[in-house]
């Protein structure tokens, strides 16, 4: 998939000393693509927006908390 069109946006979350960031872009058609921030140019997931969106979710109630 061509994503030279992606508008890549960081998470208010993260923080601005080269932390453990992802970086989505949102603007494609039919897609979510996700990239590490410290690697834009390496591997891209990809994610139809009902997937992202139950990700999202996911991640909201908790499911991936590690305490």
């Amino acid at each position: 998939m061509d994503l030279s069109a992606a508008v890549w946006r960081k998470s208010t979350r993260s923080s601005g000393n080269g932390g453990q960031c992802v970086e989505v872009a949102s603007n494609l058609p039919g897609v979510i693509a996700v990239r590490d921030s410290k690697n834009p140019d390496g591997p891209k997931l990809l994610f139809a927006p009902g997937e992202w969106r139950a990700f999202i979710g996911e991640i909201k109630d908790g499911q991936f908390d590690l305490t």
